[in-house]
This record gives structure tokens, C-alpha cells and sequence, in this order.
């Protein structure tokens, strides 16, 4: 993962510098998460790897599906095909958004869960989160069946742990010490 990141970083950068200088990075956040959605689903995963096709022939069924002629998307999704990157593309939108929420103030909170919490419970919880910390927040939620319950929330370098497997380490711990 962290080399993904590595790789992606430029790429969602160079975006993000384009979309700021048309003032449209609502708009790119909307393609890119298309572009994600489209590279995330298993038939295209198929397409995407198939060393049969040519770059150009996957860059074209990929920006046929996006529905959306702009130019500087296209030539986005063809240079990415050309370097066989288009996997990257959720990550790329990871953190186009990532830098979007960072210059509007906004910090993402990864929420690890030991079990799938829904809409509600995340908003709940982010409320809460956002008075702890005194910042607008984001959340993104990971399952960690480790944990066995409760959560693990990260926001920037900060930990706050309410999960059951950081309670049993902690008493783990104090016994031993």
C-alpha cells in the first residue's frame, strides 16, 4: 500500500494543481471517484490487466465510460494506461480528495472498526470526534476484526483507542509491570 501511495501521490498532485487552477475541484473529485468506482470493479480489474489489449485500447473503453469529454481527463486516464496505472485510480482519488479537505480545513478521521457501523453510527461518531479534537472532520472506516470491538479512531498523527484489544493490551501491561 505504501508504495501505491508513493506512486499515486504525483499523479493525484498534478490534479489537483489542474483543478485548482480552474477552480474546479468539485467537479474532479466527482471524475476521479468515477474513474475509481470504474477501475475498482473485478470486469474492468480483468480488462485493465490483460496484456492483450493496447494501452490506447483500454485509456478509450475507460473514458468511454466516464461520460465526460473533457480533454485533460482523458489525457489523465491515457497517460495512466500508458505506465499500466490505472489501478491506481482510487487511490489517486483517495487523495486528490485528501488535499481538497486539507486546504478547506478538514481532517480525515480513519475509523477502525471491528465490525461494519452504518451511516448513522458514523455521523454520530464524527460529531463527537469533531468536538475532541476541535476540527471539522471527514471519516473513513476500515474494518479490523483484531479489535474485536469498539474502535481505533486516527486523525493526523493523534490515536484514540476504545477497542477492546487495546483495553486487554493495556491490562496486559499493568499486570506485567
Amino acid at each position: 500500500m505504501a508504495e501505491s501511495v508513493t506512486i499515486a501521490r504525483p499523479y493525484a498532485e498534478a490534479v489537483y494543481r489542474t483543478a485548482n487552477e480552474s477552480g474546479a475541484q468539485g467537479t474532479w473529485s466527482q471524475r476521479l471517484q468515477r474513474l475509481a468506482l470504474i477501475a475498482q470493479d473485478g470486469d474492468m480489474a480483468a480488462v485493465m490487466g490483460n496484456p492483450q489489449l493496447s494501452a490506447e485500447q483500454v485509456a478509450n473503453l475507460v473514458i468511454s465510460l466516464c461520460d465526460d469529454n473533457d480533454a485533460v481527463l482523458a489525457n489523465l486516464v491515457r497517460t495512466l494506461a500508458e505506465n499500466r496505472r490505472l489501478a491506481l485510480l482510487p487511490e489517486i482519488s483517495r487523495l486528490f480528495d485528501l488535499a481538497k479537505s486539507q486546504e478547506e480545513g478538514i481532517k480525515e478521521a480513519v475509523v477502525h472498526s471491528a465490525f461494519p457501523i452504518d451511516d448513522t453510527q458514523v455521523k454520530a461518531l464524527v460529531q463527537e470526534l469533531e468536538a475532541r479534537f476541535g476540527t471539522k472532520l471527514t471519516a473513513r472506516v476500515e474494518i479490523d476484526a483484531s479489535l474485536i470491538g469498539g474502535v481505533r479512531v486516527t486523525v493526523g498523527d493523534q490515536v484514540l483507542d476504545a477497542s477492546v484489544r487495546g483495553k486487554l493490551d493495556a491490562m496486559a501491561v499493568a499486570l506485567n509491570n
